[in-house]
């Protein structure tokens, strides 16, 4: 079973490509917080997040840098090659669905659609 939710702010704008047949990808990270003891300075994770299609989207149209969401997906690995010929390692959220959470600052509640 891979399922993972997280909750965090977006720590950037959203990229949003369009491929050629059409469908919308969109790819952000989610900053996290981890559990800190007593005394312990405030640490986050910093999650890289893929979306496609719809969600990506609605992602693109209504989250921005600082917006609190909790999303719902699974994690994918993948391996890549560079120009150089180095081995790059990836480890993203597939985002299947997400809420928005807090306050809407840019946008009314009324205009924020859920998914």
């Amino acid at each position: 079973m891979n399922i993972v939710i997280i909750k965090g702010r977006f720590s950037r704008d959203p990229e949003v490509k369009t491929t050629a047949s059409g469908m919308t990808i969109a790819r952000f990270s989610v900053a996290v917080d981890r559990i800190a003891k007593k005394g312990e300075e405030r640490k986050a994770d910093f999650i890289s997040c893929v979306a496609f299609s719809n969600t990506a989207q609605t992602i693109a149209k209504y989250c921005q840098k600082g917006r609190e969401v909790a999303l719902q997906g699974r994690i994918q690995t993948g391996k890549y090659v560079t120009e150089s010929g180095e081995n790059r390692y990836t480890t993203d959220v597939i985002v299947d669905r997400f809420e928005f959470c807090g306050k809407a600052d840019s946008k009314p509640a009324d205009e924020i659609p859920f998914f």
